[in-house]
């Protein structure tokens, strides 16, 4: 399948306004999807929110078999929640963590898990084991086999970290937990959306992903998908009566999918926007979008690569649509200061989103660009000049 770049744009009205290379941030909103959160907003002023939600049941509950068509599960193992942090976190620790429990995870996983971790370390006497890279930047999947004993609880790892262009080989991670019959929870945080997903594939075991960034949904949107096999055996830390049925005065049955990690109160119109989203993926097609995102990033790499005084600091085997640098004389804070004065939209990777992986390399703070399917070679050129000037 090929891509329509052109209807692509015409579809994104932010394209008009911005050059917009800040995708693993948030990326912009198509205009189906747009329409699909506003509509509802305005229904609801007309009609009142409950009653507008009521309205909306058939475009709420096809958020489950459009997320499932997306990862490759099953509906009733797909859940909402209100950003991809929360999602995590539900399921995380949803573990009954005990001391001298084992965690394994890579060099490069993401802040906010870094700190849950730590948490669990400091709370319940868990160890924390940060697997090391192998000598492409990846995590090591052989040291992470040998790392496991019977004290391994769970195994968990960033697809895509939020800086350098990684792609951790989730798939090989998935093997090995399968083999040791270690639970695996996959943050797809930047991954889905971007590149094709298959949890079954994977051999993952629990995965989180948000709805702002490549899905180019609304903000304040998630999901988390639990493997059928493994939704009774996760207590989530926080019960409502969404997640559970009160059945008598001193009783209650949490529900038997993954809505039990769900909230009774959430974003109507977010969770409609991002059934839209996940729809309009299938409809343009993860493959296609994945083929461009690289052939873009590629050109993207090979340009700041050859432009005097930058470096690119990307690793791994396999690399993604984030692509990190740095210009030799110039703060990292100064160049992306120069880039959205000219309206090109960018972030910085700093050491408090991958502090281990970035104080190893001895990098304080990079620029991120991240590009989409909607991008162009001619938006990625400004930013090259711009860089060089």
């Amino acid at each position: 399948m090929s891509l329509d770049i052109a209807a692509l744009r015409a579809a994104t009205p932010g394209v008009d306004h911005v050059t917009h290379l800040n995708n693993a941030g948030a990326a912009l909103m198509p205009t189906p999807v747009i329409d699909a959160v506003q509509n509802h907003l305005t229904r609801e002023a007309q009609i009142g929110s409950y009653e507008a939600q009521a309205e909306a049941a058939e475009a709420l509950s096809g958020f489950y078999s459009a997320a499932a068509r997306a990862l490759g599960g099953r509906p009733q193992e797909i859940g909402y929640i209100e950003n991809a942090t929360r999602a995590w976190d539900m399921v995380f620790y949803a573990f009954d963590w005990q001391a001298g429990d084992r965690l394994l995870t890579a060099q490069s996983d993401y802040n906010s898990n870094m700190v849950a971790y730590r948490q669990v370390e400091k709370r319940y006497g868990a160890e924390i084991v940060l697997i090391p890279n192998d000598a492409s930047g990846q995590i090591d999947t052989t040291a992470l086999a040998n790392a496991i004993d019977a004290r391994t609880k769970l195994i968990a790892l960033t697809h895509m970290p939020t800086n350098d262009g990684l792609i951790n080989p989730a798939e090989a991670v998935g093997k090995i937990a399968g083999a040791a019959g270690v639970p695996y929870l996959l943050d797809a945080c930047q991954s889905l959306g971007q590149m094709p997903i298959d949890v079954g594939k994977i051999g993952c075991t629990m995965l989180s992903g948000t709805g702002r960034k490549y899905l180019r949904g609304p903000r304040g949107t998630g999901l988390v998908w639990v493997r059928d096999d493994w939704i009774e055996k996760l207590e989530p830390p926080l019960l409502d009566n969404r997640a559970a049925r009160w059945d008598s005065i001193d009783s209650f049955t949490i529900q038997p999918d993954a809505t039990r990690f769900e909230n009774w109160e959430f974003y109507v119109a977010g969770k409609i926007g991002l059934a839209r989203a996940l729809d309009l993926m299938a409809e343009t097609g993860i493959e296609a979008i994945w083929a461009r995102i690289q052939e873009l990033s590629r050109y993207l790499r090979d340009g700041l690569s050859a432009t005097p005084g930058v470096t690119v600091h990307d690793t791994g085997v396999e690399q993604s649509g984030i692509v990190t640098f740095t210009k030799a004389g110039e703060a990292a804070a100064v160049t992306r200061a120069r880039l959205m004065a000219a309206q090109i939209n960018c972030s910085l990777s700093d050491s408090q989103l991958t502090r281990d992986d970035l104080i190893g390399a001895g990098i304080k703070v990079m620029v991120r660009a991240s590009v989409h399917a909607y991008n162009t070679t001619d938006e990625v050129d400004q930013l090259l000049q711009r860089v060089a000037g």
